[in-house]
């Protein structure tokens, strides 16, 4: 079979079945922190070493991210079924400060699932969610829990920060590890505030 004609629907649907739930995910990369490995097909020493920070950076998040009272209430208000379905990989800086604050937005609310795949174990699903033709992550698919149908879509970063790197990228014509380093600092600074921003407007 040519997977490449296969409906969207399939491929979404066979994604849905190896997905893994949050704890699962974090399971994983705490796993292969330890074990000095890492999601992706490059088992190479820097991704390696972005995993085992990518860990620390999680487990920081999953302890001091806090939604405020105002967006609690906006998320606990929601009351349709949904699936966020979100690509990402051990190693992907980005990833690693939000897929934490993604988690704290779905314990909010019972009927958002929240369920992650790897990038490179799902080559066909990446491939239907490129952000200006690569495959940037995490991207997070909002789903109708029963359809499966595509209702949004959000990532690899949050608006505020997809705006740093275009204007960046604008006047520079690439991102240099000045800048990324610049990133990692305002991710910090933002605690996760933009990110939850970003999932609320989805719910609306």
């Amino acid at each position: 079979m040519n997977t490449d004609t296969l409906p969207l629907e399939n491929i979404i649907l066979a994604s849905l079945k190896n997905s893994m739930t949050y704890a699962e995910y974090r399971t994983l990369v705490s796993t292969l922190a330890a074990t000095n490995s890492t999601t992706g097909e490059n088992q190479t020493e820097a991704l390696v070493a972005y995993t085992q920070l990518n860990d620390r950076r999680m487990k920081r998040w999953d302890k001091t991210a806090k939604v405020s009272d105002a967006m609690k209430a906006k998320i606990e208000s929601f009351d349709k079924k949904i699936t966020w379905l979100v690509i990402s990989e051990s190693w992907c800086g980005d990833a690693a400060h939000i897929m934490p604050i993604i988690n704290k937005v779905a314990e909010l609310n019972d009927a958002i699932d929240y369920k992650i795949v790897l990038r490179d174990k799902n080559d066909i699903l990446m491939d239907q969610f490129l952000t200006n033709g690569g495959k940037s992550i995490p991207k997070l698919i909002m789903l109708h829990s029963e359809t499966n149908t595509v209702l949004d879509t959000f990532g690899p970063r949050p608006t505020v920060a997809t705006k740093m790197v275009q204007d960046y990228k604008a006047e520079h014509g690439m991102l240099t590890p000045e800048f990324k380093e610049d990133l990692q600092r305002w991710y910090n600074k933002d605690k996760g505030q933009s990110t939850i921003e970003d999932l609320v407007n989805l719910l609306k």
